[in-house]
């Protein structure tokens, strides 16, 4: 069944929903060998997938997956990006993601190492002494205490061992990549979605309405960031009320300033540490604060506390100036980790 299937994609023939569950859960139940999966994925990836195809294969990862349920009363978000824009900035989406907690948001985050850049968002995690094998209880606890906690990729998707191999033979792009942001493990119906390509803009939306999604925001900055940039305009398409959006966000518009590429990367991991930890007590050069600040801003949308950019970036920018950022963060890794770690940062 599997080859003959494969054979249909290598026709350039779309599969139905049906067809793909099928796959995919042979696939992570371990019932196929690294040949199959090589020749799915590549020609899966040749063909390109349809919004059906990508939905079968979400729904048996979902199906797959180590689950949380979250006790805190709110809207809860996760703010990520697909990666593999190759332009090695600062951990934006982590970074935001502990402004948007500090100012009153609720943030499930969920990711994995980095595969394209020089840290990614378990790296940080990892570093302050957070264990990414932290079972499912004792993350809601820390989400609860919090309102932040991190949910790392390989623990709750440990079927995703059977592609690991394949994946990596390919050395290119698959759905997966494009999966993994939307296969949050604690289920979150509200998220920030920044994309690899602009098809995606309206695509991952429309996908995640179809699974119950309320505020969902996808971003792709016009300089190639799979985040929003200060340095160009931002693409969006929001989701909100059942309906689609796209708008283009102007940085500048917005009361930003105009950044270039070279302040907002990092050329090593100890870089990332530091960066991460410099914009929360504002001591980064203002590329970076702001950056944080316009992104943060889209999370705050997405939970519903700000009303549009202007409130979330100036509240993300108080929030970070105040020192409320910075103070999450030292509660979180006294209780989460190693407060040395970060003292070694200050």
């Amino acid at each position: 069944m599997i080859s003959e299937l494969i054979v249909k994609l290598q026709q350039k023939n779309n599969l139905t929903y049906d067809q793909m569950q099928y796959i995919i859960e042979e696939i992570l139940s371990g019932r196929t060998d690294e040949i199959e999966n090589v020749n799915f994925l590549s020609s899966l990836t040749e063909k390109g997938e349809t919004d059906d195809e990508l939905l079968g294969m979400l729904d048996k990862m979902q199906e797959f997956s180590i689950k949380i349920k979250p006790k805190n009363l709110g809207r809860i978000i996760d703010m990520c990006g697909t990666g593999g824009d190759y332009l090695q900035t600062f951990n934006i989406s982590t970074t935001a993601s502990f402004v948007v907690a500090a100012a009153g948001g609720i943030v499930a985050k969920h990711g994995n190492r980095s595969s394209s850049g020089l840290s990614g968002s378990a790296d940080i995690f990892e570093y302050f002494g957070y264990d990414l094998n932290s079972e499912p209880s004792k993350i809601v606890s820390i989400l609860s205490k919090h309102k932040i906690c991190f949910m790392f990729g390989q623990k709750f998707h440990p079927a995703m061992k059977y592609v690991s191999y394949s994946r990596k033979q390919l050395k290119k792009r698959t759905a997966f990549n494009i999966l993994g942001p939307i296969s949050n493990p604690a289920g979150v119906k509200n998220q920030l979605i920044g994309v690899h390509s602009i098809e995606y803009l309206d695509r991952l939306p429309l996908i995640l309405k179809r699974r119950g999604a309320e505020n969902i925001m996808t971003v792709r900055s016009e300089n190639g960031m799979d985040e929003f940039s200060t340095i160009a305009k931002n693409r969006v398409c929001i989701l909100r009320n059942n309906k689609i959006m796209m708008n283009v966000i102007d940085p500048q518009v917005l009361g930003l300033h105009k950044s270039i590429l070279k302040d907002i990367q990092i050329q090593t991991k100890d870089d990332a540490i530091k960066s991460f930890v410099g914009v929360l007590n504002n001591t980064a050069n203002s590329a970076m604060i702001e950056t944080t600040a316009l992104n943060a801003a889209g999370g705050l949308i997405v939970a519903n506390i700000a009303n549009n950019f202007e409130e979330g970036i100036e509240l993300a920018l108080n929030t970070i100036k105040n020192g409320d950022a910075f103070r999450l963060l030292e509660r979180f890794v006294v209780d989460t980790g190693d407060i040395s770690k970060l003292k070694e940062i200050l």
